[in-house]
């Protein structure tokens, strides 16, 4: 399981590849300065290696161009699809100065934010993958309270009673290794990250 623990933000992530494929379609990147934390997670068409070809490349230029805003990030994304398989892709950037995130989804990733007061952000993703074709990107934007709490995944993981564990009272790394160890199937590729924004 992957960790970064920040001042502002502390994440687990973990992922697996569906049963007998050496490749993981999924892929994923996350990184934090002072001043923002930023994720992405792409789920590659179909599985094996041209799958993970897809979700590599939107992860590439990601890193390649961490500053830029959701918006375009979205659209790196899509153009750097032309000519592959194609991939549903999420891209997550909070502003720690403003308490506030840019949210953008095509495809069928899951994303929840849970606050300490009850509150669920559950924004709706646009429907589709990105290919390199026309498409429309929708980028929303929240306010978030300290120590919400936050998880993506891909539709390769089907987790049980989300609201509840997420809002249990429980460490990030004790709901990360209930849902790796109760909640993971090998029938598909499967990634899950989950935060919480101090």
């Amino acid at each position: 399981m992957k960790h970064l623990q920040q001042e502002l933000v502390e994440i687990y992530a973990y992922q697996s590849a569906k049963e007998g494929k050496p490749f993981c379609g999924d892929s994923y990147y996350f990184t934090a300065t002072e001043e923002y934390f930023l994720c992405v997670l792409a789920d590659g068409l179909g599985s094996g290696r041209y799958a993970y070809e897809a979700s590599s490349a939107v992860v590439e230029v990601v890193k390649e161009n961490e500053t830029d805003d959701v918006e375009t990030l979205m659209k790196r994304c899509n153009e750097v699809l032309a000519q592959k398989r194609g991939a549903a892709v999420a891209v997550l950037k909070v502003n720690f100065i403003t308490r506030e995130f840019e949210y953008s989804c095509v495809g069928n990733i899951r994303f929840y934010l849970y606050t300490p007061n009850g509150k669920t952000i559950y924004p709706l993703p646009i429907r589709g993958f990105l290919s390199g074709r026309p498409q429309n990107i929708r980028t929303q934007r929240f306010f978030y309270e300290p120590n919400s709490k936050f998880l993506f995944h891909t539709d390769g993981l089907t987790v049980n009673n989300t609201k509840t564990l997420i809002k249990s009272c429980q460490s990030v790394e004790i709901i990360a290794n209930e849902i790796k160890n109760k909640q993971f199937s090998k029938d598909d590729d499967s990634t899950f990250i989950i935060g919480s924004l101090h």
